[in-house]
């Protein structure tokens, strides 16, 4: 879906925000392997601190790579990556920063259809693993430690020319603070560049009572991960106020369901730099 029509879009994101109470509950059932809550219930983790954070992603980083091995996993392959390439558009000649990039598996897809890629995760350990599994195409891929809840060290990822476009795969709601990373964003790319970015549904995904709210809580991503991580809930218009606040428009826009789901899981949002 474009964002030709203003008023379509706020029709369907206030639509989906007074659906997203009644709904949430139901999306936690049925996607339980994504989003699976001890009990029936997440735990409240509001002080959940950036190093608990790092911890927790060093402890899972083997375990991830092993699950997502060189081709990811099917929620990966087919709710997220499909609509993020549409929107992002990954070809010769970009120069894409790869923002929070795991095992580096879309690194590796956006090399392959012939972009450079500088790509970062805040844990060492991930990098590591990202390094060994694409470690053919060390001569297109930069793998970077770098937080993105730091703006020193993310501006520390400027390079050689500005960046083309930005890419995130499900990892705003992983970030304690993601100011510094659209603004130091918008700072890194050229002129009109593109950042898309995929993140769960604030409506539909949150697994507390509260929307309006921005809170944390822990839960587990995949089933079976050693420890559970933390989740850092925004309502829509805190993230669409982000894109705004810091110099970005919004000309693109999905809700993507997994599999058979008629509950959305994940939007995914191309924020143009305007200014």
């Amino acid at each position: 879906m474009r964002f030709d029509n203003t008023v379509s879009l706020v029709y369907t994101v206030f639509d989906k925000l007074l659906c997203g109470v009644l709904l949430r509950a139901a999306l936690a059932e049925s996607s339980a392997d994504r989003y699976r809550i001890e009990n029936g219930r997440a735990k409240a983790a509001m002080n959940y601190s950036v190093e608990e954070s790092l911890a927790a992603w060093n402890a899972n980083a083997e375990f991830w790579d092993g699950c997502m091995g060189d081709e990811s996993n099917d929620f990966h392959r087919e709710t997220v990556r499909p609509k993020v390439t549409e929107l992002l558009n990954p070809e010769r000649g970009d120069f894409i920063l790869d923002i929070a990039c795991g095992n580096g598996n879309y690194s590796a897809y956006m090399a392959q259809r012939g972009a450079r890629v500088v790509a970062f995760d805040y844990s060492e350990k991930m990098i590591e693993l990202a390094q060994k599994r694409q470690s053919r195409l060390s001569g297109l891929i930069e793998f970077v430690t770098a937080d993105a809840a730091s703006a020193e060290s993310l501006l520390l990822l400027k390079r050689d020319r500005p960046y083309t476009k930005a890419v995130s795969n499900m990892a705003v709601m992983d970030i304690a603070d993601v100011t510094f990373l659209f603004s130091a964003v918008n700072k890194l790319l050229e002129k009109d560049g593109a950042f898309v970015f995929a993140t769960q549904h604030p409506c539909f995904v949150t697994l507390t009572d509260k929307y309006m709210t921005p809170h944390a809580y822990l839960g587990e991503a995949i089933a079976g991960q050693p420890v559970k991580q933390c989740y850092y809930h925004r309502s829509m218009q805190d993230i669409f106020n982000l894109c705004f606040d810091n110099g970005f428009v919004i000309d693109g826009f999905y809700e993507e369901c997994y599999k058979e789901n008629e509950i959305p899981a994940v939007i995914i949002v191309r924020a143009r730099k305007c200014r």
